[in-house]
Protein backbone atom coordinates (compact mmCIF):
# COMPACT_ATOMS: atom_id res chain seq x y z
CA UNK A 1 0.00 0.00 0.00
CA UNK A 2 1.31 3.22 -0.60
CA UNK A 3 2.77 4.07 2.24
CA UNK A 4 2.78 8.27 2.42
CA UNK A 5 5.83 8.84 4.73
CA UNK A 6 7.83 7.07 2.36
CA UNK A 7 5.97 8.46 -0.75
CA UNK A 8 6.76 12.27 0.92
CA UNK A 9 9.25 13.44 -2.06
CA UNK A 10 7.30 12.58 -5.19
CA UNK A 11 4.13 13.64 -3.25
CA UNK A 12 6.21 17.05 -2.51
CA UNK A 13 7.30 17.52 -6.18
CA UNK A 14 3.33 16.85 -7.21
CA UNK A 15 2.17 19.44 -5.11
CA UNK A 16 4.64 21.59 -6.04
CA UNK A 17 4.60 21.50 -9.83
CA UNK A 18 0.34 22.11 -9.03
CA UNK A 19 1.23 24.99 -6.95
CA UNK A 20 3.61 26.90 -10.07
CA UNK A 21 0.58 25.29 -12.25
CA UNK A 22 -1.99 27.66 -10.26
CA UNK A 23 0.26 30.92 -9.49
CA UNK A 24 0.72 31.03 -13.23
CA UNK A 25 -3.26 31.16 -14.03
CA UNK A 26 -3.54 27.34 -14.45
CA UNK A 27 -6.51 25.21 -13.38
CA UNK A 28 -7.44 21.96 -12.55
CA UNK A 29 -9.02 19.69 -14.61
CA UNK A 30 -10.21 16.32 -12.28
CA UNK A 31 -11.37 13.11 -13.91
CA UNK A 32 -12.15 8.85 -13.30
CA UNK A 33 -14.70 6.42 -14.40
CA UNK A 34 -16.82 4.70 -11.44
CA UNK A 35 -16.21 5.17 -7.86
CA UNK A 36 -13.39 7.61 -9.05
CA UNK A 37 -15.99 10.01 -10.67
CA UNK A 38 -17.04 10.88 -7.59
CA UNK A 39 -13.35 11.48 -6.25
CA UNK A 40 -12.75 13.44 -9.07
CA UNK A 41 -15.96 15.88 -8.23
CA UNK A 42 -14.71 15.75 -4.28
CA UNK A 43 -11.72 17.04 -5.49
CA UNK A 44 -12.63 19.68 -7.44
CA UNK A 45 -15.14 21.27 -4.59
CA UNK A 46 -11.96 20.81 -2.02
CA UNK A 47 -10.19 23.30 -4.27
CA UNK A 48 -12.93 25.68 -5.49
CA UNK A 49 -14.54 25.81 -2.14
CA UNK A 50 -12.20 25.14 0.15
CA UNK A 51 -14.31 24.00 3.79
CA UNK A 52 -10.96 25.42 5.79
CA UNK A 53 -11.25 29.80 6.42
CA UNK A 54 -8.69 31.38 4.71
CA UNK A 55 -7.84 29.32 2.24
CA UNK A 56 -7.41 30.19 -1.16
CA UNK A 57 -9.70 29.34 -3.82
CA UNK A 58 -8.26 27.67 -6.55
CA UNK A 59 -9.91 26.79 -9.45
CA UNK A 60 -10.61 23.01 -10.54
CA UNK A 61 -13.77 21.33 -12.67
CA UNK A 62 -14.42 17.81 -12.81
CA UNK A 63 -15.25 16.37 -15.77
CA UNK A 64 -17.56 13.82 -14.57
CA UNK A 65 -19.99 16.38 -13.22
CA UNK A 66 -21.60 17.22 -16.22
CA UNK A 67 -23.92 14.22 -17.10
CA UNK A 68 -25.43 15.50 -20.31
CA UNK A 69 -21.69 16.05 -21.81
CA UNK A 70 -20.52 13.06 -20.53
CA UNK A 71 -23.25 10.62 -21.92
CA UNK A 72 -23.60 13.20 -24.96
CA UNK A 73 -19.71 12.84 -25.68
CA UNK A 74 -20.03 8.70 -24.94
CA UNK A 75 -23.14 7.99 -27.58
CA UNK A 76 -20.54 9.75 -30.41
CA UNK A 77 -17.74 8.96 -29.80
CA UNK A 78 -17.04 6.22 -26.91
CA UNK A 79 -16.42 6.25 -23.91
CA UNK A 80 -13.07 5.75 -24.01
CA UNK A 81 -12.51 9.18 -25.28
CA UNK A 82 -14.95 10.91 -23.02
CA UNK A 83 -12.32 12.62 -20.85
CA UNK A 84 -9.85 13.09 -23.49
CA UNK A 85 -12.75 15.22 -26.32
CA UNK A 86 -12.95 17.47 -22.43
CA UNK A 87 -9.67 17.91 -22.66
CA UNK A 88 -9.68 18.78 -26.38
CA UNK A 89 -11.63 21.22 -25.99
CA UNK A 90 -11.80 22.69 -22.03
CA UNK A 91 -8.36 22.35 -21.25
CA UNK A 92 -5.09 24.74 -22.04
CA UNK A 93 -1.28 23.84 -21.69
CA UNK A 94 -1.35 26.10 -18.17
CA UNK A 95 -3.41 23.56 -16.55
CA UNK A 96 -3.24 20.41 -14.53
CA UNK A 97 -4.54 16.89 -15.14
CA UNK A 98 -5.54 15.05 -12.48
CA UNK A 99 -6.42 11.36 -13.29
CA UNK A 100 -7.66 8.97 -10.88
CA UNK A 101 -8.25 4.92 -11.71
CA UNK A 102 -8.34 2.37 -8.88
CA UNK A 103 -6.78 -0.10 -11.14
CA UNK A 104 -4.29 1.96 -13.25
CA UNK A 105 -5.82 0.63 -16.53
CA UNK A 106 -8.65 2.94 -17.14
CA UNK A 107 -9.06 3.45 -20.36
CA UNK A 108 -10.73 6.57 -20.37
CA UNK A 109 -8.53 8.05 -17.70
CA UNK A 110 -5.13 6.98 -19.50
CA UNK A 111 -6.24 8.91 -23.03
CA UNK A 112 -7.46 11.53 -21.30
CA UNK A 113 -3.86 11.48 -19.21
CA UNK A 114 -2.35 11.38 -23.04
CA UNK A 115 -4.22 13.99 -24.34
CA UNK A 116 -3.30 16.20 -21.70
CA UNK A 117 0.48 15.43 -22.18
CA UNK A 118 0.18 16.04 -25.43
CA UNK A 119 -1.54 19.73 -25.07
CA UNK A 120 1.61 20.06 -22.60
CA UNK A 121 -0.81 20.22 -19.70
CA UNK A 122 1.27 18.74 -16.13
CA UNK A 123 -0.25 15.25 -15.60
CA UNK A 124 -0.65 13.61 -12.48
CA UNK A 125 -2.61 10.26 -11.70
CA UNK A 126 -3.54 8.61 -8.20
CA UNK A 127 -3.86 4.85 -9.26
CA UNK A 128 -3.52 1.62 -7.13
CA UNK A 129 -2.43 -2.03 -7.09
CA UNK A 130 0.77 -2.37 -8.93
CA UNK A 131 0.00 1.39 -10.87
CA UNK A 132 -1.41 -0.27 -14.27
CA UNK A 133 -0.97 1.04 -17.58
CA UNK A 134 -0.79 4.00 -16.23
CA UNK A 135 2.30 4.14 -14.76
CA UNK A 136 3.83 2.59 -17.39
CA UNK A 137 3.07 5.73 -18.93
CA UNK A 138 6.77 7.60 -20.83
CA UNK A 139 5.39 11.01 -20.44
CA UNK A 140 3.39 10.97 -17.01
CA UNK A 141 5.03 13.63 -14.93
CA UNK A 142 4.07 12.35 -11.38
CA UNK A 143 1.82 9.11 -10.14
CA UNK A 144 1.09 8.20 -7.37
CA UNK A 145 0.03 4.46 -5.84
CA UNK A 146 -1.57 2.87 -3.87
CA UNK A 147 -0.32 -0.41 -3.71
CA UNK A 148 -2.98 -2.35 -2.72
CA UNK A 149 -5.54 -4.41 -4.48
CA UNK A 150 -8.74 -4.23 -2.58
CA UNK A 151 -10.20 -1.32 -3.87
CA UNK A 152 -11.72 -0.38 -0.90
CA UNK A 153 -8.39 0.07 0.86
CA UNK A 154 -6.96 2.16 -2.32
CA UNK A 155 -10.41 4.10 -2.49
CA UNK A 156 -9.13 5.34 1.37
CA UNK A 157 -5.39 6.05 0.44
CA UNK A 158 -6.67 7.96 -2.83
CA UNK A 159 -8.81 9.92 -0.39
CA UNK A 160 -6.15 10.99 1.72
CA UNK A 161 -3.55 11.34 -1.16
CA UNK A 162 -5.93 14.22 -2.38
CA UNK A 163 -6.44 15.90 0.61
CA UNK A 164 -2.95 16.30 1.26
CA UNK A 165 -2.18 17.81 -2.55
CA UNK A 166 -5.16 20.38 -1.58
CA UNK A 167 -3.13 21.01 1.77
CA UNK A 168 0.31 21.41 0.44
CA UNK A 169 -0.60 22.64 -2.51
CA UNK A 170 -2.07 25.84 -0.39
CA UNK A 171 1.65 25.60 1.94
CA UNK A 172 3.25 26.59 -1.11
CA UNK A 173 1.16 29.46 -1.79
CA UNK A 174 1.64 30.59 1.83
CA UNK A 175 5.32 30.89 1.85
CA UNK A 176 6.98 33.90 0.51
CA UNK A 177 8.76 33.19 -2.73
CA UNK A 178 8.34 29.07 -3.07
CA UNK A 179 6.77 29.86 -6.24
CA UNK A 180 9.51 31.94 -8.03
CA UNK A 181 11.61 30.41 -10.79
CA UNK A 182 14.57 30.56 -8.48
CA UNK A 183 12.62 27.83 -6.32
CA UNK A 184 13.01 24.28 -7.77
Amino acid sequence: MLDLAEQAEPVARACHAMALRFHRGGKLVVFGNGGPSTDAQHVAVEFVHPVIVGKRALPAISLTADIATLTGIANRVGLADVFAHQIRILAEPADIALGISTDGNCENVLAGLRAAGTLGMLTVALTGGDGGLIAGMKDLDHVLIARSTDPRVVKEVHVTTYHVLWELVHVFFEQPGVLTPEVA
